[in-house]
């Protein structure tokens, strides 16, 4: 907004509103619930952390940038709910070491727990958040987690470390809600359609089987 050319313009700003809502809602966002828009200076910082004064912007009237972060809700991790932590990468450190972010549970050392899908039992020997050691993890960290009972050549990006009392399920078919934002020239998107699948950190080869319905 602060571009010689346009000396934070509401004209301007309304344009790009004006043609930022349709692609945005055509994306599946809901615009009045999910979406602030507001001018700021990402170079000088302007509006970013403490509201700008009139003189620079006098038809602004709105938050800054911190504050409409501040307001976002924090989607809920429960630390007691069952472990899911998707495994990103491995290597062997006098035993094998599992990388990734907890999604779900805690983690603490000396826990059982289950890799899935391959059902193999481990026991946690080892935690470390970045460089520091640690007795125990929650969501939303990402650790390194040394494992004993399982060979490191055994597990693979995208498979998941998980309670045993109540794993993660594994299954070879599931019905997806699917947008489509781009297909290949001439491509008709049908039974039979071959795609790359990347859920958390999986990626896999997968066909579609069924069209149940069209949405919308």
């Amino acid at each position: 907004m602060d571009e010689p050319t346009v000396k934070w313009s509401k004209e301007r700003y309304d344009e790009i509103e004006a043609k930022m809502v349709p692609f945005l809602k055509s994306s599946g966002y809901n615009v009045k619930k999910d979406v602030q828009f507001l001018p700021i200076s990402g170079l000088v910082g302007t509006n970013m952390k403490t509201r700008m004064d009139k003189s620079i912007c006098s038809w602004w009237d709105g938050p800054c940038l911190f504050e409409v972060l501040d307001r976002i809700v924090v989607p809920l991790r429960d630390p007691k709910g069952s472990v899911r932590m998707p495994i990103i990468d491995k290597y062997k450190d006098m035993g094998t070491v599992a990388m990734g972010k907890i999604e779900s549970g805690t983690i603490r050392e000396g826990d059982s727990l289950l890799v899935m899908p391959n059902k193999s039992h481990v026991k946690v020997i080892g935690l470390n958040l970045d460089e520091s050691k640690v007795r125990r993890a929650g969501p939303a960290e990402n650790v390194r987690v040394k494992l004993s009972g399982v060979e490191e050549e055994d597990v693979m990006a995208g498979f998941v470390l998980s309670s045993v009392a109540n794993p993660v399920g594994a299954v070879s078919e599931f019905i997806a809600q699917l947008q489509i934002l781009e297909l290949l020239d001439n491509a008709i998107f049908t039974a039979g359609y071959k795609a790359v699948l990347h859920i958390h950190s999986v990626v896999e080869e997968c066909e579609i089987v069924e069209l149940i319905e069209e949405i919308g």
